[in-house]
Order: C-alpha cells, then structure tokens, then sequence
C-alpha cells in the first residue's frame, strides 16, 4: 500500500471555494489562503435548525496509534456517501507532535484531510498567533515589573507562563531578569490558557473579554491581578482576529471539514473551537468531531467543559478501538503485538468495558467502532463483538484507511439510526458541587480509583478558590491509562490517584487539576520524529507520517 504521503498527493483536490459552496458558505464568506485553505466569517451564518453532533472518541491510546481521527474522516465522507450533508470538525496539529513522537495528525490511508503538508506545519497561522498572544502577556507583566510595579504584583506569585509550540524540556524551569530575578517555565502551546480561551469563546469580543479576564498572578497582599488590569485585552484581541475565525479543508473525497483550534487532551481540555462546531451545526445536518485521547480524557472534558460552556448535547458517541490497543492492554511486547491471540484479546478488552462504563454515564446512544487492521483475525474480531451485544451496544467495523468513505459506509448507517434515538445526553457533575466534590467525582466515576490524595498545601488551595466553586475542572493526567499511572493498564481499580497541584483558568473559566507526573511542556524522545522529515528540491515534504 502507499504511504499517506503519496496517497494524499494524489489526491485531485477542489479549490477551496468549491468546497465551501458544497456546504452552503457564499464566496464572499471565504478568506482564502492559497487554493485549497480558507478561514470563514462564520458569523452570517446561524440556523433555528441544528444539525446532529457526533463525537468519537477511543479507549487508551497506544504507541501504535488507534486511529481516531482516520475514523473522523471516514466516517464523515460515509454519511456524505449516503447522502447526508455532513462536516467534519477536528483540532489543529501542534508542531510538538509533528517534530516529536506521533508524526502529523490528519488522518491517514485514504482517509485523511488535505493539504496535508501545510495543516501539520504552519496552516492559517492560528497556533503562531496565540502564542505571540501569550508572549505577549508575559511580556508586559515583567515590563510592568521593570517600571516600578504599580500593581504591587509579587514576582514569586506569578501564574501565567510563557509558551512554545514545540517539545523543549529545557523550558522547563528557568530563571530570568529584567531587573527583577524571577523563576520562569514555559508550557507548550497547547496547554496555554490562551489556546483553550480561543476554543471556548463564543465570538471575538467574547474572546477578548475572556483575555482580559486571564490570572496573570496575586498582588502581595493576595489580590488577584488580570490581564485586563494591564490594559492587555484589546491587543491580545487583536494578535487573534484571525486566528478566532474556523479554517476550512477538504478530505481527499473532497468534503469540507473545519480545522479549529488545538488543546491537547492530556493536560488542557483536548476539543476543537466552539466557534467552528457551532458553525457545523448550523450549516449540515450532521457534524462529526473527536477529542483528544481516551474517554478519560477528551471525551470527558468535550461532556463536562465544552457541553456546559456551548450547551451541546451529543447525539451519538463513537468508542474505537483496535485489537492492536487491546492486546497492547494485555500487556503484549511490540514484538508480538501483530501475532493474532484470541486470549491476549479477551484480557485486553478489560479496558474497552472501562470506556464502555465511562460513556455511559453520559449517554447511551454508542457505538463501538473496531478500526480494522489487515492482519486482525476474524476469531479476535469476534471476542469484541460478542461483547458488544452481551452488553447491548451498537458494534461495527470499519476499514476507513484502506477504503476512505467506503470502508465505513456500514458505520455511517448504524450512526444514522443512533442519532434518531432520543436524545439522553447527561453531565456527570452539576455545578453546585465544590471544586473537591468534582475532582473526586471524575477520580472515582471516569478513573474508576479508590481515594484521591490531597496535600495539606492542595487542601488550601481549594479553600482559597472556594468562590470558584461553580467552574467544571480539567484533569491533566497521562493518556496511557485511565488512572494517573501510564504503567496501569486494562482496567485498574482500588487505586489511589494525588493530586499535585491545582491552578485557577480564570479566562478559560475552568480549574486545572494536576494528577500524577503530567508535564505542561514536554521534550522530544531520543530518537524523535524530526529526523525522518525532509524536503528536496521540488519542495516535497517526506517522513511527516
């Protein structure tokens, strides 16, 4: 098979303009970057009909990838196959990754977005520009520190922190002087409270009001000092006017799909812009979006933080999973993963009933997607399947990647008649609950663990944010289990979970909760990504996959 490289290259792609005349948005509407990338004025369009949202998510990643996003796609070009006006809405890459471990993230096979070069490393500029939003804020505070500090702004209580779109764990912790000597640490862009205020505003001047309401540290007397209170918002503002606007692509069939906005899953809130599923839902009948991660992660936050900021309810849910992640789950080496074993696979589905139970708590309209690789055995396809309907649960399979639309036209179907059941959609907290009622609510409903740990020193923390008690939290914690520990694998129970530290997001209007040994910026592997990516003299790009 050819790589998704070629495959995307020979892909015969619509000028943009077309693509957004097949979804209804007027040229005049359209702010093209080249030929085959836009960014939208989404504010003419808004509809008292709302189409049906559809959400996949996964059980635990793995180092093997489970295809989540290849399902995306493939799933949207399905029910545009079947005649359903359909848009698929996904986050942008980060360079971090791209560079880093997992290579480019735009589907893959023939299931994938285009231009697939350009949406992994620079795009429409979104990922640059907040960035340059958040330098810009800590920026001003050690200007305002080097002249004089009339805000009486402690140094040693500085929240905020610069950031990076690129793994560097040299950022980590640094020191800096600008007359004033002071401890710094970068996050990587995607974990930037800018980031997440971006997908989490409903306009631009909502955004900037939610700028202005950023924490950028405490006064020494303990007052709270915002970004507004640097006079920031407007500039801030309009470092992102462009970046607020959802861009527009196309699969390689050639339908639209909105790339908006990108918080990764493990340690922000890990889903695409309000903005552009918004502009989904009033402009086809169906819109398919992912988040980051497992159900633990993305899926939970895309209920508890985006559902109960945008109001969503979504009317279907798909879980994939590859048999590859279930042996993985089993505890089966790399050197044996692709050995079929129907065992390994019945151990492994521990982890997919975890996710199964997850979900449910939220809504019953699921389907369980197995994403079919070549070489998994129809006995082993079966064990999944048994389970499924033992525990009456839509199950289908789909080849997206070797079939495009194709391989998941049977998917498309089952999700139709999912999406025409009622509604039952749920939040697993209400926001009456204290900030440690929900901490310990995620911990004990989604990470299924026994107790959670709190330090004296967390313990004062929640007193003294205790007048924020009615925001939902955000848990940043590894992907690679659903407990705080990435060597736990399958389903773990009994278990004990710490909570390390807790930060209020008071533009993004959450509470970050710590968990774990989760990094805000993380660093590059050995052998890291970056050196497999080349470019020759035609200007083709190898080794992003």
């Amino acid at each position: 098979m050819k790589t998704d490289v070629e495959i995307s290259r020979m892909c015969s792609k619509k000028n943009i303009i077309d693509v957004a005349k097949k979804i209804g948005i007027n040229s005049n509407d359209i702010i093209p970057y080249g030929n085959y990338m836009a960014k939208i004025n989404y504010k003419n369009y808004k509809s008292a009909n709302k189409g049906k949202l559809i959400l996949v998510t996964s059980i635990n990643p793995t180092p093997y990838g489970e295809g989540k996003t290849t399902i995306s796609i493939g799933l949207g070009d399905a029910l545009n196959l079947i005649g359903k006006k359909t848009l698929i809405a996904l986050r942008e890459p980060s360079l971090g990754p791209v560079f880093g471990v997992k290579g480019g993230a735009t589907g893959g096979g023939y299931a994938q977005i285009v231009p697939m070069e350009d949406i992994n490393l620079h795009f429409t500029g979104d990922m640059h520009a907040v960035t340059s939003c958040n330098n810009l804020i800590s920026a001003a505070i050690d200007n305002h520190l080097y002249f004089g500090n009339s805000l009486n702004i402690d140094p040693n209580k500085i929240v905020f922190n610069r950031c990076m779109d690129m793994n560097d764990r040299a950022l980590r912790s640094i020191t800096i002087n600008s007359k004033i000597e002071r401890m710094e640490s970068f996050n990587i862009t995607a974990a930037s409270e800018v980031m997440s205020i971006l997908c989490l505003s409903q306009d631009l001047m909502d955004l900037k009001k939610n700028l202005g309401n950023i924490l950028i540290g405490y006064t020494y007397d303990g007052k709270e000092v915002l970004a507004k209170d640097l006079k920031l918002e407007g500039s801030l503002a309009t470092l992102l006017k462009d970046a607020v606007k959802p861009n527009l692509v196309q699969t390689l069939e050639n339908n639209p799909v909105l790339v908006h906005g990108g918080p990764f899953a493990n340690i922000a809130h890990g889903c695409n812009s309000i903005i552009a599923t918004n502009l989904g839902l009033n402009l086809a009948d169906y819109v398919v979006t992912e988040a980051g991660f497992g159900s633990d992660l993305g899926a939970e936050k895309f209920f508890d933080i985006k559902c109960r900021k945008a109001n969503l309810k979504p009317d279907c849910v798909v879980l994939v999973v590859t048999l590859k992640a279930l042996k993985y789950n089993a505890g089966v080496s790399k050197e044996e993963i692709l050995t079929p074993s129907v065992e390994k696979v019945k151990i492994g589905l521990s982890n997919l009933m975890a996710h199964v139970e997850n979900i449910k708590k939220y809504t019953n309209n699921l389907i369980v997607c197995l994403n079919k690789y070549d070489q998994d055995t129809s006995d082993e396809i079966k064990v999944v399947e048994e389970y499924c309907y033992s525990e009456n649960i839509a199950f289908e399979v789909a080849n997206s990647f070797k079939d495009g639309g194709k391989g998941s036209i049977n998917l498309a179907n089952k999700v139709v008649d999912i999406c025409s059941r009622p509604n039952d959609f749920k939040m697993l907290y209400s926001d009456s609950l204290s900030i440690k009622e929900k901490i310990d609510c995620i911990a004990k409903e989604i990470y299924h663990c026994k107790e959670v740990i709190y330090s004296t020193s967390i313990l004062k923390k929640l007193e003294s944010l205790k007048e924020y008690n009615s925001l939902p939290v955000c848990i940043a914690k590894t992907q690679y289990s659903i407990s705080d520990d990435p060597n736990k694998l399958g389903y773990p129970k009994d278990y004990e979970v710490t909570v390390k530290d807790i930060k209020l997001y008071k533009g993004a209007s959450f509470i970050t909760v710590l968990l774990g040994d989760i990094l805000t910026m993380p660093g590059l592997s050995k052998t890291p990504n970056l050196e497999k990516i080349d470019i020759n003299e035609k200007e083709e790009i190898t080794g992003l996959f």
